[in-house]
């Protein structure tokens, strides 16, 4: 064996490798990426569901905006006041206020309150029903489809279908919007955790035509309307609609809608 081609066989790997290294350390000096320290802060302060909810491609885009001060510090909704305090300490700023929201479903017709118009049977997604005749089996152009694609795409578990209808678990929603978006009759909002009551309808149909339709449907009586001190709830087509700025949770609405289509949401 020749112990020289050897020799020169290792000095030129070594000297292939000692390029190789020199010429990676100078390629990473050179190219090296500045991180923001306050956005990676900012990034590991979020809880990092990636949801969206607060406008952003994930809680990366988020903390980015907030580090350049494009975003408030209390934008993300799944972290809600606890988290944008730890945020406004690390930016230096204020937290502000925060005001806690829930999603809500704008329908109570269940199975045995709905009239149907055909039985359906076919792909169980909301999206797809705009598809079939009337939108869906139910009478009601307006109710809730009950086939449960917001709960399918709900990250926290929060929205099951009972009897029917999507009901939210206020004490799980984050209130990121994803169902909200989803929702193909625009039944899904977010309104404020502390709302008392609601009303559960978005028909906006003629009294007559909505008591065909469903058995809790509101119809726009307007008793709620004359019964209101506070100047919180309107009728607009035939549809009920609180204001929660406005609203004191008395409760006067809900006690005499003769549909009870107004809930009371808590004790």
């Amino acid at each position: 064996m020749d112990v020289n081609a050897i020799l020169i066989a290792l000095a030129v790997i070594g000297g292939v490798g000692l390029f190789v290294g020199i010429f990676l350390g100078i390629g990473g000096i050179i190219f090296k990426v500045e991180v923001d320290e306050k956005e990676e802060a900012v990034l590991a302060a979020l809880p990092g569901n990636n949801c969206g909810g607060c406008g952003f491609a994930g809680c990366g885009g988020l903390a980015a905006a907030i580090a350049k001060g494009e975003a408030p510090v209390n934008q993300c909704p799944v972290g809600g006041e606890a988290v944008a305090k730890e945020i406004a300490s690390i930016m230096g700023t204020e937290a502000g206020e925060t005001e806690r929201m829930v999603a809500f479903v704008a329908c109570k017709g269940h199975t045995e309150d709905v009239t149907l118009d055909y039985e359906y049977s076919g792909v169980e997604d909301c999206r797809m029903l705009s598809f079939v005749p009337n939108g869906g089996p139910k009478s009601c152009n307006y109710g809730c489809l009950g086939y449960g694609t917001c709960a399918s795409v709900c990250p926290f578990d929060a929205i099951h279908v009972e009897d029917g209808v999507a009901k939210v678990d206020r004490e799980k929603c984050k209130a990121c919007g994803k169902c909200v978006a989803v929702c193909p009759k625009n039944l899904i909002s977010l309104i404020p955790y502390k709302a008392k009551y609601t009303v559960a309808c978005s028909n906006h149909e003629k009294g007559p035509v909505t008591m065909k339709q469903c058995k809790t449907g509101c119809i726009g009586c307007s008793l709620c309307v004359k019964n209101c001190a506070n100047d919180a709830v309107s009728v607009d087509t035939f549809n009920a609609t609180i204001d929660y700025e406005k609203c004191k949770n008395c409760g006067a609405c809900a006690e005499k809608c003769p549909k009870k289509v107004i809930d009371k949401m808590y004790e």
